[in-house]
């Protein structure tokens, strides 16, 4: 445990202060050659009930088998971002980007994922009962047939984003 949290606490600062070293060495030779980017973070098994991620970017962060009930993603970059049965029951994804994430094995009941962006992710046995689509686009997502007919029967809205309509990337009749 004591070398895992070690690892968490050290990773962003040295990040922090390989960016800023090749940034001056970059300035004082008149270019620029590094730029950081986003730290990819790990929450996997985490208990964030009611966690506030609003706007932020985790791309690539991985929050595998992680409680998030009624968490907010709102307006929130998770393209990448893998939720391997992750509990995000009556979670607010309402505008997040979730373009290629793995959704596989998650809880997604009474979700609210209006006007989100799912293109491309991973869902094959994802739940998601009672969940809130209004707008979302689900372009090439992976669904169980049980569950795309779920969503189908109360899919509608066009993304405001990519302005495809909800139903036709579900592919509902």
């Amino acid at each position: 445990m004591k070398s895992r949290l070690s690892s968490q606490l050290w990773t962003p600062i040295l990040s922090v202060f390989l960016g800023l070293v090749f940034g001056i060495i970059g300035g004082i030779a008149g270019v620029v050659t590094y730029t950081p980017s986003a730290l990819a973070l790990q929450y996997n098994k985490e208990i964030l009930i009611e966690a506030d991620f609003s706007g932020r970017d985790l791309t690539d962060s991985s929050f595998t088998k992680a409680n998030l009930r009624m968490s907010n993603f709102s307006n929130t970059n998770l393209s990448g971002v893998s939720f391997f049965a992750a509990n995000l029951e009556s979670a607010n994804l309402t505008g997040a980007n979730l373009t290629n994430s793995t959704l596989d094995s998650a809880r997604l009941i009474k979700a609210n994922l209006t006007d989100a962006i799912l293109e491309g992710a991973f869902a094959a046995s994802a739940r998601f009962d009672g969940a809130i689509i209004d707008g979302a686009d689900f372009t090439d997502v992976l669904l169980r047939p049980d569950e795309q007919d779920k969503l189908c029967k109360t899919a509608k809205g066009t993304n405001p984003v990519t302005g495809r309509d909800t139903r036709e990337t579900l592919y509902c009749d």
